[in-house]
């Protein structure tokens, strides 16, 4: 009879990014590299696993001559590259897109530094996977997952072996880590016996053991002590391996595995929402990077500029750095925030220039502005029509010294468009800045031209809705809404005849919390300790730096052709909110922006949104997806939506966010956490004070931040489909900029455009290797679709099906105007 199997793994789980002295990092990962390579060397089949490539980039930086000996172990089959991605990121927010690129940055370089395309795929530290991993994998050439959290307690799974499957039915093979993945020095036996202890019949085992920071490597009594043991053991065969190995004979039961079709969710929940000030930063720096990629390559291809490959390179290595599983979900010390703030900043202004060059390149070709008219261009980089509200501001010729006021007129082909001034960014006395917004339909995937005329009338026009009877009502032929001057909270939103929220709709609530920053203990954030109030005149005032008050606290600050503008002053113990709601004349998306001066600690900040849909689903976008959400309270994670569902009424309410990923339902209420405050890197142990009682310890999200929310509501089936691509418009926004163009260059045409009302391209950029044109195309409905792809600039059409929440990557070769269809790796 063959003996049980166990496939000992000896790991160097490093992390010595989480805080953020990177420096010390390398130190420690050359030392455990330099350790690791002696004992490959000395021991008889004694293997070495390891995986993210920007502590191998480290080591080569750093010292040359391990690497290279490293390269020669490889070879030998004396060391294993694992996992085979830049990092382990957290594994829940960032956006399917950005899961390709980690695996893009750490691919190639394992291929052209080892010559290995990495097969088995590694997340052992991350706190949480998202289901929108399978599909990303499988297209990526991976044929196995190996992680370690969420543990039994949190999730439970059909087996701690299983076969995981996507949202279009993709598959991998995947392994829970029981056992996690270290052992202390000396007792990696140990944590072996244990292992047969309690497994008796087991009949193939994987184990990890290694020590260090989190594990980090082998020690020699650990490995004298191990191969004792493989000579005196008889029941098992216990051997020096790699998970390639193990999964290899893993994949001869998969006939047999239970399949799991659901994200492996949830383990420290508070990391949702921790370090916001990151979270948004991270986000904000995936829209820039995918957009910025989709106007440079429009400019490119069109031969208007050379693409910027190295520049998008340096970019994408801050956002996948930032998005290290201790930095992006806010566990990380005070200077790994600083240094991922840094980080993140600039990546940012990498990709601010990008925008610049392209812009100017795009517009080189526009016709000179005529006399009196000040042009106003918007890029929209998407491949479909967006009909949205434009905010732009400028500054004119010079002051308007004369008297009365400036009043934007815009126009289109012509054609006057709706539109309204609103105040500036500035607070000059003179009207030296303008600012206007106005009602446009924007071309798909290419740049719109409008033109600005300032028309000098005899004073600022007035707001015109007043409060009446305690309450702001705002009424047109698709909105009732009706803001509560008591409370400064919306009481009614309703569209038609059908009411979506309850009244004290987003009433600032402040939950009860400690000083952990992942939430390791608990699974929701329910406990209220209180709620924000409206001030009252004179505190109001004060809050919003009028000198002369008081001042009613819930005003009319915009009303015009396009919206009327609603302002909210609302306090809580040390912390203030401004809360401005932005109704539209026409359509049904409002917008709330909230403005938090937060200064609690050991709290947490939440936005209730109490719906009216009666027993309903809770449902959120993934990475390239969207899933069920828990509607008992527990803190679920989502992206840039989420979306309450009636069954019985068909009816649905969706809100867009531009940076907040936690959130819970119950009960009909919906709440979206804001802001945490516990302590940098504090852990619940119990017996011990999470933090020291003799000192001042600062507390994360102090100070100001920002939130922007819409929200929206109607038939479900109508909500679903066009949800994906109103929050990507929300994220990945059009560029505007007045600009008078010089009209010697080239004039641009549409670039990319798509024929149906939901498919998405997440990708479109120059390829990694060669010339040729990448986009990435995805469906987000969960239903089988047809598209025409064209790109008019050639021109060029083809006609595309895609399954549903199917992931398809096109190779667009310009010279022979040849499709093809490829994996994400582009090959």
């Amino acid at each position: 009879m063959p003996k049980k199997k166990i496939h000992l793994v000896c790991n160097a789980h490093l992390d010595p990014v989480w805080l953020w002295e990177w420096q010390e990092g390398a130190g420690e990962v050359l030392s455990t590299f330099r350790t690791a390579a002696s004992f490959c060397e000395s021991f008889d089949g004694f293997i070495f696993c390891h995986n993210e490539a920007i502590l191998y980039q480290w080591v080569e930086e750093y010292e040359p001559a391990l690497f290279k000996k490293i390269q020669g172990l490889v070879k030998k089959g004396k060391w294993n590259i694992l996992g085979g991605w830049f990092l382990q990121p957290d594994c829940n927010m960032p956006s399917g897109e950005s899961f390709v690129r980690q695996i893009i940055l750490g691919k190639r370089y394992f291929r052209q530094r080892f010559g290995v395309d990495v097969k088995t795929a590694s997340n052992l530290d991350p706190f949480g996977h998202t289901r929108g991993l399978v599909q990303i994998l499988a297209k990526s050439g991976y044929k196995a997952y190996l992680f370690c959290r969420p543990d039994r307690q949190f999730t439970e799974l059909p087996s701690e072996a299983f076969v995981w499957t996507g949202f279009d039915g993709s598959e991998v093979l995947a392994t829970r880590l029981e056992a996690h993945y270290n052992s202390r020095g000396g007792a990696a036996r140990a944590k072996v016996e244990e292992w047969m202890r309690n497994h008796p019949g087991q009949e193939l085992s994987i184990l990890l053991w290694g020590i260090g920071n989190h594990g980090g490597g082998a020690s020699r009594q650990d490995l004298e002590d191990l191969q004792d043991l493989i000579s005196e053991t008889e029941d098992f065969a216990i051997i020096h391996s790699s998970p390639d190995a193990y999964f290899a004979e893993l994949e001869k039961q998969k006939a047999r595995l239970p399949r799991y079709a659901k994200d492996i969710n949830p383990w420290a929940p508070g990391c949702y929402t921790t370090m916001a000030r990151v979270k948004q930063k991270h986000r904000q720096l995936e829209n820039e990077i995918f957009s910025a990629e989709k106007m440079a390559s429009a400019a490119s291809f069109q031969g208007l500029m050379e693409y910027p490959r190295a520049e998008f390179r340096e970019a994408l290595r801050d956002l996948a750095y930032a998005e290290f599983h201790d930095i992006l979900p806010g566990s990380s010390i005070g200077p790994g925030e600083e240094g991922a703030v840094r980080l993140l900043d600039h990546g940012l202004e990498i990709c601010s220039r990008i925008k610049a060059k392209s812009f100017f390149a795009l517009t080189a070709g526009e016709p000179p502005a005529k006399k009196d008219v000040i042009p106003l261009f918007v890029y929209n980089p998407h491949p479909f029509k967006i009909r949205c509200l434009v905010e732009c501001e400028f500054e004119p010729h010079e002051p308007h010294y004369a008297g009365g006021f400036w009043f934007p007129r815009i126009f289109c082909g012509g054609a006057p468009l709706p539109s309204q001034p609103e105040k500036e960014d500035s607070n000059l006395s003179l009207e030296w800045r303008k600012k206007t917004v106005f009602a446009a339909e924007l071309e798909a995937g290419r740049l719109n031209r409008f033109e600005c005329r300032l028309e000098n009338i005899q004073t600022k026009p007035r707001t015109g809705l007043q409060e009446k009877t305690g309450a702001i009502h705002f009424k047109t032929d698709d909105l009732d809404i009706l803001v509560n001057t008591v409370t400064g909270l919306i009481d009614r939103y309703k569209i038609g005849d059908v009411e979506y929220l309850a009244k004290n709709a987003f009433q600032p609530v402040v939950i009860e919390d400690n000083a952990d920053p992942w939430g390791m203990s608990v699974r929701s954030f329910r406990k209220v300790a209180g709620s924000f109030a409206l001030m009252d005149g004179e505190k109001g005032a004060w809050f919003s730096g009028i000198s002369k008050g008081p001042l009613d606290s819930v005003r009319v600050i915009e009303d015009g052709a396009i919206r009327t503008i609603v302002e909210s002053v609302l306090g809580y113990g040390q912390s203030f909110i401004c809360l401005r709601y932005k109704l539209p004349k026409q359509g049904t998306e409002i917008e709330i922006e909230a403005r938090v001066l937060w200064n609690e600690k050991d709290k947490m900040l939440k936005l209730s949104l109490p719906t009216r849909l009666g027993a309903s689903r809770y449902i959120g976008q993934t990475a390239y997806g969207f899933q069920e959400l828990p509607t008992n309270g527990d803190e679920a994670v989502a992206q840039k939506w989420v979306a309450v569902l009636s069954p019985e009424s068909g009816r649905a309410l969706t809100c867009i966010n531009d940076g907040v990923y936690g959130s819970d339902f119950h009960a009909g209420e919906l709440r979206i956490s804001l802001l945490r405050s516990p302590a940098h890197s504090a852990d619940p142990v119990e017996g011990r004070p999470m933090i020291y009682q003799d000192r001042f310890i600062p507390r994360i999200d102090q100070g100001e931040r920002v939130f922007h929310f819409w929200l929206n509501g109607g038939e479900a089936e109508e909500r679903l489909e066009r949800i994906d691509r109103e929050a990507l418009v929300k994220n990945e926004k059009p560029y505007v900029l007045s600009f008078f163009p010089p009209g010697r260059g080239k004039k641009a045409g549409a670039f990319v455009v798509l024929s149906d009302p939901a498919v998405q391209v997440s990708a479109l950029k120059k390829a990694e290797d060669t010339e040729d044109l990448i986009i990435r195309l995805f469906e987000p409905t969960g239903k089988k679709r047809t598209t025409v792809l064209s790109l008019p600039f050639v021109p060029v059409k083809i006609r595309i099906s895609l399954k549903p929440f199917e992931l398809k990557t096109l190779r667009f070769n310009l010279k022979s105007r040849a499709f093809e269809e490829v994996y994400l790796l582009e090959k």
